[in-house]
């Protein structure tokens, strides 16, 4: 029996021929190869140039290594949910669209709110990012922003979310070609490290492997973690708790390759495709990322690193290597660029299925003659324009990670519900093990969680919370999906009469 009111569903079945729709219809464009680069794009920033060091140094010291290990562990659980949803139902949108068909369009809203949230974020964050590694590179730090009547103005991260927006607008394949070479040069730059490092390592440096823990203060009030707060824990660093809680904190490192879903109506044979593009993507950056970690650790002793400004290039700088800085400063460019660009395609794409289903303007699906959705890659490209160059974005980076977390878990169960519901529905790919590991995934990811500030899950309730004023206010009434269940007026008035009248119990729902 279908579900009415908040939790009706959109079928797969109608989600795919949704796709079809001449106005709003994606061009299908990109390969395998296409969304591995995506992923590679849009994972490997800047955190591999400066994460890594400060984990080492002040968290776990030489077995960040392992904790990358264990991030890429949990990250694996959920990115085989995706490859199954992704398979399954190739449809622009990600965990908004699989929500969608599995929990109905309250909770499909909801992580779609969610999502923008973290894209929109995600994009003006590192395109600032990207802005201080410019003023870097042109040799004045601080030259990107300029005062504008009183106002810091950033135009280094308005400048880039500009040009990558027009790329955007022109077409899905443009953007892959762009991303392919960029990519290239800093995947370039990262194995150069590797490479010139390697020669400078000491297994000395190696032992301890896991430093004895020793006392770290967690912050107080609504500064400490959800765990601390709620056990009165408190933390340590290094040790087997410093271990783990380095393990949360480099899982950010590999948050994106979730983009990589929101392209699938824009996939040739997404069956095999996604679950190639999704799962090769983290494989290559977790071997660059362990590989990275073992070099820095292996070069300094990790007590070196133990500085809030410590960086890659620090560990090149202490064995007098003063071209690592130039090299680094050029691979986090090119690192942020993809980043950006990718990040501003998974919003664009997220918001693109939601105005299709009615949830948000239908005029903003409208596609354009490139068949990429132009007056939401504008609007999107204008909205990070100004976030980047007017606010601080501060704290507000945590919320990204919430945001990500909370898409993961949702997805992991709806590969459960799906299996158990639509069984007969065809699987390009299937999750092994089913429920043990889309369970451990929602475990793995519900525990980084708790390691996220309090401050972070009061925002991530109030941006919630808006997000539910705004569906009741507009979403609901005009979902397209509520507007099929519903029958015309006429028909409704003539079904009241000929069951007694509107007091009667009737099975029409709205």
């Amino acid at each position: 029996m279908a579900r009415t009111g908040i939790f009706r569903t959109k079928s797969v079945e109608q989600s795919i021929a949704d796709t079809d729709e001449p106005e709003s219809k994606l061009r299908k464009d990109l390969t395998a190869w296409d969304l591995t680069v995506f992923g590679v794009a849009v994972v490997v920033g800047a955190g591999i140039f400066t994460l890594t060091a400060r984990t080492a140094g002040n968290v776990a010291g030489p077995s960040v290594s392992l904790a990358f290990v264990l991030a890429a562990i949990a990250c694996g659980l959920a990115a085989l949910c995706y490859a199954e949803f992704a398979s399954t139902v190739p449809v622009a949108g990600s965990a908004y669209t699989f929500s969608y068909a599995t929990f109905g369009e309250f909770v499909a809203w909801i992580i779609g709110w969610d999502l923008t949230l973290e894209f929109a974020l995600a994009s003006s964050v590192v395109a600032k990012g990207w802005s201080l590694y410019l003023g870097n590179v042109i040799g004045a730090e601080g030259s990107t922003v300029v005062s504008l009547g009183g106002v810091d103005f950033d135009w280094g991260s308005v400048l880039l979310i500009a040009v990558l927006t027009v790329i955007l607008a022109t077409g899905t394949k443009l953007s892959s070609r762009v991303s392919q070479v960029v990519t290239g040069i800093k995947v370039a730059v990262v194995l150069l490290v590797i490479v010139v490092g390697a020669f400078y390592i000491s297994k000395d440096n190696y032992s301890p492997y896991i430093p004895p823990s020793a006392p770290k203060s967690t912050g107080e009030g609504i500064h400490q973690s959800l765990f601390s707060f709620l056990t009165g824990a408190g933390g340590s660093t290094y040790g087997w708790y410093g271990l783990l809680a380095a393990a949360s904190l480099v899982f950010f490192a590999f948050i994106g390759f979730d983009v990589v879903a929101t392209t699938a109506e824009e996939t040739k044979n997404p069956q095999k495709a996604l679950p190639r593009g999704i799962l090769g993507s983290l494989a290559i950056v977790t071997v660059l990322y362990v590989a990275v970690t073992l070099v820095l650790t292996g070069m300094v002793k990790y007590t070196t690193l133990a500085t809030e400004n410590s960086t890659l290039a620090t560990a090149f700088e202490y064995h007098g290597i003063t071209w690592a800085q130039w090299v680094i400063n050029l691979g986090a460019l090119a690192g942020l660029t993809t980043v950006v660009m990718v990040m501003l395609l998974g919003q664009t794409r997220v918001l693109f299925a939601m105005s299709r289903d009615g949830l948000m303007p239908r005029q903003l699906a409208h596609t354009g003659r490139h068949g990429t959705p132009v007056r939401i890659t504008v609007i999107v490209g204008l909205v990070s324009a100004v976030l980047a160059g007017f606010f601080p974005m501060g704290t507000l980076e945590e919320m990204v990670n919430i945001g990500t977390l909370f898409a993961f878990v949702l997805v992991c169960l709806g590969v459960i519900v799906l299996r158990r519901t639509r069984p007969d529905l065809p699987r390009g790919f299937r999750v092994p093990w089913v429920p043990l590991v889309p369970v451990l995934a929602v475990l793995a990811c519900g525990w980084l969680m708790l390691n996220l500030s309090v401050e972070t899950w009061i925002r991530f309730v109030v941006w919630m919370a808006i997000g539910i004023v705004v569906y009741f206010g507009y979403g609901y009434r005009h979902s397209l999906v509520g507007k099929r269940m519903r029958p015309p007026p006429g028909l409704a008035a003539e079904a009241l009469d000929h069951l007694g009248g509107p007091d009667e119990p009737t099975h029409l729902g709205r």
